[in-house]
């Protein structure tokens, strides 16, 4: 039998491209003889769209973008009470969302599909809402007693308000450099280095188009190394890797369009530095009750110190994408990769039936 998967892909967020990218390239991985692929689209107006069964991989994300003429409601995704043979035919058995951002690595689509008791890959609810937050993140990581860098955060309606005060907060806790990102999106899509007070200001314009919320971290001298990590309860690292981009940073080109910035695998580092790293990356996950999959990325200073920067609760899986190639170094080919985060999806599930919800 065949496991009947959806992929849940696009969606209302400033990454929708990333989210297709990945979709893309998920389903040229999958293997046909073991999945029925059933993709489900969200464009950018928030409407799903279910596309017809894929039979084979498709050459682009063109082919991915339906059209709305066949909208569904999410609600459709789950079977009904009482199924019919024609529903129980049509139901899914894991849906794999393949968002980035806003309304889908947030926990939001998440908290559907737990509503709809299916099973999902990935983390949960809290793990994927604490995650997407970099604020939230940082403050559970100083909990769990994590080294990071020093950073602060404001909200839109403060900034308006006190903006003096809030540039002299970050000239005096952080200094130059530091970095502004909007708290809540990935892809380092409206992040901005500073090096002085106007373009201090530049970039809580910027980053404040995209949230309501933003981050302001010290600038550290480090190279950036990333793990992956991999399982439920019991999670696994892959090998470290490094990123060397060309640019001061590694910013939303550098990730998706030029592909020129330098990936490293593994990392050129020592086994105690990796040690750390890895006991980090589960501590992390552990903090933030992670399941299935994260990205685990760090700073590691000439000094040897080794600082968290941040999780990533939903890697891209595109052809510049770390966390597939970490696993791929590791000994874990992208198809088997797939095969192992269904599994996870399924085992959380099939966990989470045995819990007792009456007296």
């Amino acid at each position: 039998m065949k496991t009947k998967l959806g992929l849940l892909y696009g969606g209302k967020s400033a990454e929708h491209k990333v989210s297709l990218q990945t979709a893309l390239a998920v389903i040229r991985a999958l293997d046909l003889e073991k999945f029925e692929i059933h993709p489900i689209y969200i464009n950018v107006e928030g409407q799903w769209v279910k596309g017809p069964q894929l039979n084979a991989p498709v050459q682009n994300v063109q082919a991915l973008e339906f059209s709305a003429s066949t909208q569904v409601s999410p609600l459709a995704l789950a079977p009904s009470l009482f199924q019919t043979e024609k529903q129980e035919k049509e139901s899914l058995d894991v849906i794999f969302p393949l968002l980035h951002g806003p309304n889908g690595e947030d926990g939001t689509v998440q908290g559907l599909l737990e509503l709809l008791n299916l099973p999902y890959v990935g983390n949960g609810v809290l793990a994927s809402a604490a995650g997407m937050d970099k604020v939230i993140m940082k403050n559970i990581f100083a909990q769990a007693g994590l080294a990071q860098v020093n950073y602060v955060a404001f909200t839109k309606s403060e900034w308006e308000i006190t903006k003096v005060e809030i540039y002299k907060k970050v000239e005096e806790e952080l200094g130059y450099p530091c970095f502004v990102k909007p708290a809540n999106l990935g892809s380092s899509v409206g992040i901005s280095k500073c090096r002085n007070l106007s373009e201090l200001e530049a970039a809580f314009a910027e980053a404040f188009q995209y949230d309501r919320k933003v981050i302001i971290e010290e600038g550290v001298t480090a190279r950036e190394i990333e793990v992956g990590v991999l399982g439920n309860d019991h999670p696994e690292c892959s090998v470290a890797g490094e990123i060397v981009p060309k640019k001061d940073f590694y910013d939303y080109k550098a990730k998706y369009e030029d592909g020129e910035t330098a990936l490293m695998i593994p990392a050129d580092i020592s086994e105690d530095e990796y040690r750390e790293i890895k006991e980090s990356a589960i501590r992390a996950f552990k903090a933030l009750d992670c399941s299935g999959l994260v990205r685990a990325d760090f700073f590691l200073t000439k000094d040897g110190k080794v600082l968290i920067n941040e999780v990533n609760t939903m890697p891209g899986f595109t052809p510049f994408s770390m966390f597939p190639l970490l696993w791929k170094e590791t000994g874990v080919e992208y198809p088997k990769l797939i095969e192992r985060l269904v599994n996870l999806a399924i085992e959380r599930h099939t966990e989470k039936q045995k819990i007792k919800y009456t007296i």
